[in-house]
């Protein structure tokens, strides 16, 4: 049966105008950015390098991408075409008129339609995943630092234990589904996911022990936004419906907090080390500054450029992972559009169809290609502070 299709610069500026709101943010931002970016601190230093400006609008792009994903995609994630099975780039579906740009892979879906929905997936789950793991990772690493001994000690060797163990396997034997169906994953994450509160607290408490209306309002807030997410992503109880994750992403979620807490407990514990034998530090002691006061507002605010820079290769890495986990089968529904399940469906008729595991697998390099450009401009700037 023959389709209509589009040539080659018919589906280069047919993908490029399906990205219309994308290329309105990034202008958007760019222009707003470059106009006031002496007064934006740290991300307005990004732009006095062509390194940092590439890799902030190439994740920029990705960010966008799955804000917009609705309105960029032609066809719907999990929508099938059956005519349009591996059909080429190009081919226009004869009832909607539609193309698809990016061809149709073995159960007739639009490949550009589900690698845009894919961004979704990945800019949720990595991101956060990370930073809850910079939360138990930091909350765990400052008294670490600060006291040594005993507490160093013990909580060293529980790191070390965690990093000894070898991460594919640490992963495989998380992510399975036999581990899915017990109580472990939503244990884990129980504790896991408490830290932030733990720490947003005392942050706040030593702060503002002095002003107890302010105080009050703040642990409020935190205990309230923060028991709200709790109980959506741990327990899946949240009464809105806003704040939930599936049993299978959950794994997932709890394998990343585990595996990257150790690393970023041993870079803060490593900072705080270094920074504690500083003047100002000591001058914060002769004033007989609480120890958590001087570990959260004077420590851990000069320890903040690696620890920025740590995080953007730590969600590169996360992003690698998670494209791994999808490519094994592991973790994420089979029918999700995540860029690691698309690689590993296209890549069952490799020899015959190429064209359906390009677009996940350059999405999925060219994100992580813009965290590390990010992360080198911001290890620039850091060097410079």
């Amino acid at each position: 049966m023959e389709f209509d299709t589009l040539g080659f610069f018919g589906i280069l500026f047919g993908t490029l105008a399906r990205f219309w709101p994308v290329w309105i943010a990034l202008a958007t931002i760019l222009v707003l950015s470059l106009r006031y970016r002496k007064y934006l601190g740290l991300y307005g230093h990004l732009f006095d390098s062509n390194v940092g400006i590439a890799g902030l609008m190439i994740c920029l792009f990705w960010l966008f991408t799955a804000v917009f994903a609705d309105v960029i995609t032609p066809f719907g994630a999990l929508e099938q075409v059956p005519v349009l099975r591996n059909s080429m780039p190009g081919t226009i579906d004869p009832e909607s008129g539609l193309p698809f740009l990016f061809g149709g892979d073995r159960l007739g879906r639009d490949v550009f339609s589900r690698m845009v929905f894919g961004s979704q997936i990945v800019l949720v789950i990595a991101p956060a995943a990370t930073l809850f793991a910079l939360m138990v990772g930091t909350t765990l690493g400052l008294p670490a630092g600060y006291y040594g001994g005993r507490i160093d000690n013990i909580l060293s060797f529980l790191a070390n234990l965690v990093l000894a163990f070898p991460v594919i396997l640490l992963f495989y034997l998380l992510v399975t589904p036999g581990i899915r169906e017990t109580a472990i994953p939503q244990w884990m994450a129980g504790v896991f996911f408490i830290f932030p509160m733990i720490f947003f607290s005392t942050l706040f408490y030593t702060r503002f022990s002095r002003r107890p209306g302010l105080l009050a309002v703040l642990l409020a807030a935190t205990f309230v936004l923060g028991g709200w997410i709790y109980a959506g992503l741990v327990f899946n109880a949240d009464p809105l419906g806003l704040v939930s994750i599936r049993p299978n992403e959950l794994n997932i979620f709890v394998a990343v907090v585990f595996a990257s807490s150790p690393g970023v407990f041993r870079i803060v514990r490593g900072l705080v080390m270094d920074i504690k034998t500083r003047d100002y530090v000591s001058a914060a002691q002769t004033r007989g500054e609480n120890p958590w006061y001087i570990m959260l507002w004077e420590v851990l605010p000069n320890a903040r450029g690696p620890l920025i820079v740590d995080v953007c290769l730590r969600i590169g890495y996360t992003t690698i992972l998670l494209g791994t986990l999808g490519y094994f089968g592991l973790g994420l529904a089979p029918e999700s559009p995540d860029w690691g399940t698309g690689i590993k469906e296209s890549s069952r008729l490799l020899r015959a169809y190429v064209h359906p595991a390009l677009p996940p697998v350059f999405a999925l390099m060219s994100f992580v290609l813009g965290l590390n450009l990010l992360a080198d401009a911001l290890r620039e700037q850091s060097l410079k502070d």
